[in-house]
C-alpha cells in the first residue's frame, strides 16, 4: 500500500480498494496503521496520492449514501472511509498550502462519465458533509428501518423524512426509538468524522475580531443540509436524555457496558461546535435585549444564517424548555452523585461539554433563561457549578473550567430573580470542602467564592472582580445571611483592603468598592433579617474605620508596598477562622504534574462584560450611559482595554520597580474620596454605642443578646436616602466570543483521546502546555 513511491492513476481501484475493503478494522486500527510521519511524508513527496485519497474517501461514503448502504459490505466501506478521512483531514489542515483543496472542485479524475455535471461542480468539502448527513439518516444502519420486508421495498434515501427518524425522544419528537447498539456505534463514527471536518478551527490562530465563521460549519447548518432540523434536534435530545445511571438501579453500569455514552459525548461537541456564533455581531431577535425574548417565533428579524442557533433560539415550549434544564441538571449532578455511594453509578467526563451548551442556550435563548429562572431548578444548576469550582480552584488544567462556571453565574446574576432564588434553605449535603454552615443558597455562594479567593491558584485572580460583581447584583435580594457567610465577607474586605494590597495594583480598589456596594445593598434593602451581617459589620468596624483614613502621603504608600516585599503571600487564611470542612469531602487537589493544558486567550475586563443598569421602582432595568473610562478616577490603565494588561496589572508589582504603574497620591485621593461609605458609617455611628452598652449593662460576652437586640432593631429614618440599585448584566461581546472558541476546541482536542485525533498536530488556535 505504498501511498509515496509514485503516483497511482485514479482509476486503478484495485489499488485504491485495499484502503477501505478490509472487514475487520476499528478507527483505533486505522490510526495505528496510518501513523503521522507516513501521512506527512505522502503530503510532501506524493501530494497527488493523497489529494486521490481523499477524493476517492468522499466518493465512497458519496455513493454509500446514494445506495442507501443495504449490504454489510457498503457499510464498512462507508466506516473506513469516515476512519481514514477522521485520520488524515488534521494533517490537510495543518498545512497553509492545503487548507483550500477540499473547497476546490476536483477535476473529471476518476469520474466514469457517467456523473452528471452539475455533480462535478461541488467542492469536495460540501459533498463530504453532505453524504455524512445522508448517512446520519440511513435506514438500518443509522436508524431503525421503518418497513419490516425484503430489500427490494427499503426505503428510498432520497424521498425519506428524515424527522421521522430523529434518534431520541424530546424537543419536537415524542417518539423514543429502540436503542441500537450497532447504529449509536455507527452514528458515533460519523460524528467524529464530522467534527474533524469542522476543526479546521483549531488551525487558525486566536483572530481579535471572532467574525471569521468556520467555512464546514456554516455550509453543514445552512438551508442546502435538508437534514438540518432532525439532526439538530436528534443530537439535542440524545444529549439531554442520556441518564448515566441506566435504570436507576445503583451500580447498574457496572453489569452493562453502556455504549451510549460515547455517543452523548459525541453529540454533546458537535452540538457546541456547530452553536460557536457570535451573538455580539449577529442580528438574532432573541440576544438583542430589547424583545426580551417574545420575538421568539416571529420571522422578524431573520435569526442568523446558522440553522443549528436559529432553532436553538425559537425553542419555546415549556416542555420542551423542561425536558432540557432536567435533563441537564441530571447530567451535571452526576458527578456530585459520585460522593454519596462511591461508583454506584457512572461518571460521566464530558461536564465540560455541557456547561458550553448551558451557556449557549441561556445566551441564544432568552425565554430559556427566563424558564430556567421562573423556579428553583435553577438551583440544580448552581450547585453543581459551585461544586465543580470549588473542586477545580487549585487545578491549574483546570482554569478554563473556572472561567465558564463564573460566566454562566455572571450571565445568571444580572436577572432579578435568581437573586430571589437564593434565599431558599439549602439541604442538599454534597461532600465540597467548606466550612460546615446552616443556611441558603447565597450562604453556599458566598462561602464557596471566598474559598476561590482566599485558596485557589494566583491565575484565578483575574475573575475576582466577576465573582464579587456577582456576589453584588444578587445582594439587595438576599434576605438573611448565616454566621459564616458574613464573617466570610468581611474577611475579604479586610483582606482586600490592607494598604499594601490596595497600593500594589492600578484596579485592586474595584474589589474593595464592590464589597461596600453588598453592604450597603444589604443594609438599605434588606436590613430587618441581616442581623447576621450587621453583627459582623459591628465586630470588624475598624476594617471601615482604616478605609476611611487610608493615608495618602508618598512616604505611607512606599511604606506600605514595602511591607509587600516581606510578605508576599497575597491572601492568607488569617483572620478568617476556617471552620471544619464537611464530612466526606476531599481537598481540592493541584493538576498532577505533567498534566496536559490547553492555553486560553485572556477575557476581557468587567467593565467590557457587562453593562450597568438601574433597577426602578416598578423593578425594570433601565440601561445606563457608560461613563466616560476615567470615570472611576483610576491613573491606571484601563480595565479590560487589553485582557493582558489587566491579567498581570492584578498580580501585586513590587511598585515601578517592573517599569510599570506605580501608585501616586493624586491616583488613591481619586478613589478614597469616592468610597461609599456613608451607609456603614451612620449604621455604626447608631448601634455601636447601643451595643456596648449591652454589653456593659448586663455584662455580656454573648453573642445570642446581641443579635436578639439587633433582630429588633430599626434604622428607619436614620439611613441616607436609599441609593437606586445597580445591576452589571453580562453583554454579549467579540472577546468572550473568541475566549468561548478556544477553550471549546481546547476541551475537545484534550478530551479525544481514543483514538488521538489532534494529537501531535500543528494546531495554531492555543498552546499545548503540561502543568
Amino acid at each position: 500500500m505504498c501511498l509515496k513511491c509514485k503516483p497511482v492513476e485514479a482509476t486503478d481501484d484495485a489499488f485504491w480498494d485495499q484502503f477501505w475493503a478490509d472487514t475487520a478494522t476499528s478507527v483505533q486500527d486505522v490510526f495505528a496503521l496510518v501513523p503521522a510521519a507516513e501521512i506527512r511524508a505522502v503530503r510532501e513527496e506524493s501530494p497527488s496520492n493523497l489529494a486521490t485519497l481523499c477524493y476517492k474517501a468522499v466518493e465512497k461514503l458519496v455513493q454509500g449514501a446514494e445506495s442507501g448502504c443495504h449490504s454489510e459490505k457498503e457499510k464498512q466501506i462507508v466506516l473506513n472511509c469516515s476512519r481514514l478521512l477522521t485520520r488524515v483531514l488534521p494533517y490537510i489542515f495543518e498545512d497553509p498550502d492545503w487548507r483550500g483543496f477540499f473547497w476546490s472542485t476536483v477535476p473529471g479524475a476518476g469520474r466514469g462519465g457517467g456523473e452528471e455535471e452539475d455533480e462535478n461542480a461541488r467542492p469536495l468539502a460540501e459533498s463530504l458533509l453532505l453524504a455524512v448527513a445522508d448517512l446520519l439518516f440511513c435506514p438500518d444502519f443509522t436508524v431503525q428501518s421503518h418497513r419490516r420486508s425484503t430489500v427490494d421495498s427499503a426505503e428510498d434515501i432520497h424521498s425519506l423524512d428524515s424527522c421521522e427518524y430523529i434518534w431520541e425522544a424530546g424537543v419536537g419528537f415524542a417518539h423514543s426509538p429502540q436503542p441500537s447498539y450497532t447504529h449509536d456505534m455507527n452514528r458515533t463514527e460519523l460524528l467524529k468524522l464530522l467534527l474533524t471536518c469542522f476543526s479546521e478551527a483549531m488551525y487558525l490562530p486566536p483572530a481579535p475580531d471572532s467574525g471569521s465563521t468556520n467555512p464546514w460549519v456554516q455550509f453543514f447548518c445552512s438551508t442546502e443540509n435538508r437534514h438540518a432540523l432532525p439532526l439538530f434536534t436528534s443530537l439535542l435530545n440524545t444529549v439531554c436524555a442520556y441518564d448515566p445511571v441506566g435504570y436507576g438501579i445503583p451500580y447498574n453500569h457496572l453489569l452493562f457496558s453502556d455504549y451510549r455514552e460515547p455517543l452523548v459525548e459525541e453529540a454533546a461537541q458537535v452540538l457546541i461546535v456547530t452553536l460557536d456564533h457570535d451573538s455580539a455581531t449577529s442580528a438574532s431577535p432573541t440576544v438583542d435585549g430589547t424583545t426580551t425574548g417574545t420575538a421568539m417565533d416571529d420571522a422578524d428579524p431573520p435569526g442568523p444564517e446558522n440553522l443549528f442557533v436559529n432553532y436553538l433560539s425559537r425553542i419555546h415550549r415549556e416542555e420542551d424548555f423542561q425536558f432540557i434544564l432536567k435533563g441537564m441538571a441530571r447530567l451535571l449532578s452526576n458527578p456530585l452523585l459520585q460522593t454519596y455511594l462511591p461508583n454506584s453509578t457512572k461518571k460521566i467526563q464530558f461536564h465540560q461539554e455541557l456547561l458550553v451548551l448551558f451557556w449557549k442556550l441561556c445566551d441564544f435563548n432568552k425565554k430559556f433563561l427566563f424558564f430556567v429562572l421562573k423556579s428553583s431548578d435553577v438551583l440544580d444548576i448552581l450547585v453543581p457549578i459551585l461544586y465543580f469550582l470549588n473542586d477545580a480552584r487549585a487545578d491549574q488544567s483546570r482554569v478554563g473550567l473556572m472561567h465558564i462556571g463564573v460566566f454562566i453565574l455572571l450571565l445568571l446574576s444580572g436577572e432579578r430573580n435568581f437573586g430571589v432564588r437564593l434565599n431558599k434553605p439549602y439541604s442538599v449535603r454534597v461532600p465540597m470542602d467548606i466550612p460546615v454552615f446552616t443556611g441558603t443558597h447565597a450562604d453556599l455562594l458566598i462561602v464557596v467564592f471566598h474559598k476561590i479567593i482566599t485558596s485557589g491558584h494566583q491565575r484565578l485572580q483575574p475573575l475576582f472582580d466577576c465573582l464579587l460583581t456577582i456576589v453584588v447584583n444578587v445582594s439587595p435580594y438576599l434576605k438573611s445571611l448565616s454566621m459564616v457567610a458574613a464573617n466570610k465577607l468581611l474577611h475579604l474586605l479586610e483582606a482586600f483592603s490592607t494598604t499594601w494590597f490596595l497600593f500594589s495594583a492600578a484596579q485592586n480598589h474595584h474589589l474593595v468598592f464592590f464589597l461596600l456596594e453588598v453592604f450597603n445593598n444589604i443594609i438599605q434593602y434588606q436590613f430587618d433579617g441581616n442581623s447576621n451581617l450587621v453583627y459582623a459589620i459591628i465586630r470588624k468596624r475598624s476594617a471601615f474605620h482604616q478605609l476611611a483614613n487610608l493615608p495618602t502621603d508618598p512616604p505611607a504608600i512606599h511604606k506600605a508596598l514595602q511591607r509587600r516585599r516581606r510578605a508576599p503571600e497575597a491572601l492568607s487564611r488569617t483572620g478568617s477562622q476556617e471552620g471544619a470542612s464537611m464530612e466526606g469531602s476531599r481537598p481540592a487537589a493541584p493538576a498532577e504534574p505533567g498534566t496536559l493544558k490547553t492555553s486560553l486567550v485572556a477575557t476581557p475586563g468587567i467593565d467590557k462584560l457587562t453593562e450597568k443598569s438601574q433597577v426602578s421602582e416598578d423593578g425594570t432595568l433601565r440601561s445606563l450611559e457608560p461613563e466616560p473610562q476615567q470615570g472611576s478616577g483610576d491613573g491606571g490603565p484601563v480595565v479590560g482595554e487589553s485582557g493582558q494588561v489587566w491579567r498581570e496589572q492584578r498580580r501585586p508589582s513590587s511598585g515601578s520597580a517592573s517599569g510599570q504603574w506605580s501608585p501616586t497620591s493624586e491616583w488613591v485621593l481619586s478613589w478614597k474620596s469616592k468610597l461609599p461609605l456613608q451607609t456603614i458609617m451612620r449604621l455604626l455611628q447608631v448601634l455601636v454605642p447601643q451595643v456596648e452598652k449591652i454589653c456593659i449593662d448586663k455584662g455580656l460576652t454573648d453573642e445570642s443578646e446581641i443579635l436578639r437586640f439587633l433582630q429588633h432593631g430599626t434604622l428607619v429614618g436614620l439611613l441616607p436616602v436609599p441609593h437606586p440599585i445597580l445591576i452589571r448584566k453580562y453583554q454579549a461581546n467579540s472577546g468572550t466570543a473568541m475566549w468561548f472558541r478556544t477553550y471549546m476546541w481546547g476541551v475537545i482536542y484534550l478530551r479525544n483521546v481514543d483514538p488521538p485525533v489532534w494529537y501531535d498536530t500543528n494546531v495554531k488556535l492555543f498552546e499545548i502546555q503540561r502543568v
